[in-house]
């Protein structure tokens, strides 16, 4: 007698920390202006804790609920755009994290969703960076910085990553308050 397996959903998660309008407004302007390639759409700004990649469905609460308590904890971060550096298939604006503030939220993030056998820490310390165009041959662009002011994201959040031929199409599950 056979039976057929029954195949858990999993889903592609993130969680990362909400841009305020007016920072997302500002690198849209700039995007236009100064970038060339497949720019990173608005709704998908913002600065990533940790990427959990195809999670079982049934752990999102759990993960939910660990998002929601190193924010509660955390001090609001105060970051700033310091260069603009380029990987083999994405340009991105490094951030300054003035007192290591998001920092110290993605460290505490990430150790809570390790705890939790959701997440796998990465060998390279944690970069606070915007990503804010992908490509598939680097081209090398040199594009002048935003003029963008230090900003202080007041939310972080738990995000479905949906893959798509256009690019990935990223949607908030959940969005906490930083600070409690």
């Amino acid at each position: 007698m056979s039976q057929s397996a029954s195949v858990e959903p999993r889903v592609r998660l993130f969680v990362a920390l909400r841009l305020p309008d007016p920072v997302v407004d500002s690198l849209v302007e700039w995007q236009q202006r100064e970038l060339s390639e497949r720019v990173v759409p608005p709704g998908n700004l913002h600065v990533t804790l940790a990427f959990l990649g195809g999670r079982r469905e049934r752990e999102l609460p759990g993960i939910v609920d660990e998002l929601r308590a190193a924010a509660a904890a955390a001090r609001r971060p105060v970051l700033s755009v310091t260069g603009y550096r380029e990987t083999r298939s994405v340009g991105m604006l490094v951030l300054d994290d003035e007192d290591r503030r998001a920092t110290a939220l993605a460290g505490d993030v990430q150790d809570r969703l390790e705890r939790l056998g959701v997440f796998r820490r990465e060998q390279r310390p944690w970069l606070p960076h915007l990503t804010v165009v992908r490509f598939r041959r680097r081209p090398r662009l040199q594009p002048g910085l935003p003029g963008v002011e230090p900003f202080s994201p007041s939310e972080a959040a738990a995000y479905l990553s949906r893959l798509h031929p256009s690019g990935a199409r990223y949607e908030v599950l959940e969005s906490v308050p930083l600070g409690g």
